[in-house]
């Protein structure tokens, strides 16, 4: 097979853009030039790789092997790259970055001081529900994630960083928000508004909530922790949240973190990339940048 490594490129951006014109402009090219390519790619290894349906490319397993392959390539060449500039005393190169929506709070500013040092380097940062992290790193587009809960079906590595305490809110003006110690029991009578369930967060909750036999009356499940604020806020219930989301404050727009014996739950933030993965010199410096930040 004859395939140039720009042609590899092309057929990546055809798959991360769904189709031949979303390819052609991340490699500016025409798009009668980029369906010529890929009709050359096709031909070379002689089985269809993609197909279009309502409008939008679909990767045959074919095709879904030679994105892996050449994702593996286009990876290994930058980790090249990026040594040979560090060799010449430089520090350039890309750091890909796919974390949980909680982290969203604290990780931009990690990366801002981290390439304040490093202010040659490119940076792409996912921010999305633990499913669409833990999804991403199943197909290994990215050099590292940070997550509250590692998926336990996939073989990874990772290291703890920072703790992520969980703590129940309530409305600024809920009668239990001036009660100090308050029992999980006293709560009993008490609705609730939790994460949705695949959450890390959620999955911390239920696990302590088990643990302690308490069963929550729950009102609803949303999807972010602004969504909970503002739920909590406007007196629909008690919520339980990361205090990353409260900017590590008690109190924030019309909620107060109650005083609740337990909590904080105890829950940790780490770092994880797949096991067996060769970190390129860029994403080494950027964990061991998370490893030395106070805990």
């Amino acid at each position: 097979m004859n395939v140039s490594f720009r042609q590899l490129r092309l057929f990546l951006a055809l798959q991360e853009s769904g189709s031949v014109s979303g390819a052609a402009r991340s490699l500016h090219v025409t798009q009668p030039t980029a369906s010529m390519q890929l009709r050359e790619i096709a031909d070379s290894v002689g089985l269809p790789l993609y197909e279009v349906i309502g409008r939008k490319v679909h990767l045959t397993p074919a095709g879904l092997d030679l994105a892996q392959t050449a994702r593996a390539m286009v990876r290994e060449w930058e980790n090249f790259e990026q040594q040979v500039a560090a060799a010449k005393g430089l520090a350039r190169g890309h750091l890909k970055v796919s974390v949980v929506s909680t982290a969203k709070y604290f990780v931009p500013r990690q990366l801002g001081r981290f390439c304040h040092k490093h202010p040659a380097i490119d940076v792409a940062l996912e921010v999305l529900n633990r499913d669409g992290v833990v999804q991403r790193m199943r197909e290994n587009l990215d050099d590292l994630y940070i997550m509250s809960m590692p998926p336990a079906d996939l073989a990874v590595e990772g290291e703890v960083f920072m703790a992520n305490p969980l703590v129940v809110i309530a409305a600024s003006r809920h009668p239990l928000a001036r009660t100090r110690g308050l029992a999980l029991r006293g709560l009993a009578d008490q609705r609730f508004i939790l994460r949705e369930r695949g959450s890390g967060t959620r999955m911390a909750v239920d696990r302590y909530l088990r643990a302690q036999r308490f069963a929550p009356d729950v009102r609803m499940e949303l999807g972010s922790n602004e969504a909970i604020k503002e739920a909590v806020a406007g007196g629909l219930g008690l919520g339980v949240i990361s205090q990353h989301a409260l900017h590590g404050q008690a109190r924030e727009h019309g909620v107060v973190v109650l005083d609740v014996q337990g909590f904080p739950i105890a829950s940790q933030w780490s770092i994880v990339h797949l096991a067996g993965k060769r970190l390129s010199p860029i994403a080494l410096a950027f964990r061991d940048h998370l490893l030395s930040q106070p805990r």
